[in-house]
């Protein structure tokens, strides 16, 4: 028997790219797509809803949100899905065959950014270091984790920033995280608006306030403030 996966995707006014994300999961077997929708003034959920999503709707923020997608997914495995991130084809049966070891409690894919900028080669190999050697993948490389890990360590944080970082941080504790050779391709748009330089300088300061103990509501207004 196949082992389901429920991917889940927060949204966020994300037309532009949610027809180009679920169009990496259409080929995939014993799947469910859920799209948790934080309050989307375009047209993100009827693009979803027309090839086949499940909708549902829940507070802006996407810690809540995957937590509503989590509460109603079906899945023994759940794969959180930013919207503007794709999946390598075959990522079902490698997410799979990832958690098949009973020390295995989550894992990643590799980053790879869509840009052609100066120095994101650099960020993508910095990233995928990390991930491997601190275990501490982030949220726009397809987090994966075992349903009942999840809903034993209470899911997500209700973080209006890391809430990524924090999860990964609690499930080093539980077992192995597994980083996947493949990697997902996320939107460079973050790169390409405010350059390679500004973009990691922010990401860095945001992790730096995080371990000094700033209260993640002031560090997600800093980090609005920075990004204009």
């Amino acid at each position: 028997m196949i082992v389901k996966i429920s991917i889940i995707i927060p949204v966020l006014n994300e037309a532009s790219h949610i027809a180009d994300t679920l169009a990496t999961v259409r080929e995939a077997s014993n799947v469910e797509v859920i799209v948790v929708d934080g309050g989307s003034h375009d047209e993100t959920v009827a693009i979803a809803q027309s090839l086949g999503a499940k909708i549902i709707a829940a507070g802006t923020g996407r810690a809540s949100q995957m937590n509503a997608g989590a509460a109603v997914a079906t899945g023994d495995i759940l794969l959180f899905l930013h919207a503007d991130t794709r999946l390598p084809t075959g990522f079902d049966t490698l997410v799979r065959q990832g958690l098949q070891d009973y020390d295995t409690v989550a894992g990643a894919f590799e980053l790879a950014i869509d840009a052609n900028l100066r120095g994101v080669r650099l960020i993508e190999r910095m990233v995928n270091l990390r991930s491997r050697f601190c275990s501490l993948p982030y949220g726009d490389q397809a987090i994966f984790i075992k349903t009942k890990v999840f809903t034993d360590l209470g899911g997500f944080l209700n973080l209006p920033i890391m809430e990524d970082f924090d999860l990964m941080r609690r499930l080093r504790h539980l077992g192995k995280i597994t980083i996947l050779n493949q990697p997902v391709l996320t939107s460079g748009r973050r790169w390409q608006t405010l350059g390679v330089v500004k973009t990691t300088l922010i990401n860095q300061l945001v992790i730096v306030a995080y371990h000094l103990g700033v209260s993640p509501h002031r560090i997600v207004g800093w980090y609005r403030r920075a990004k204009g």
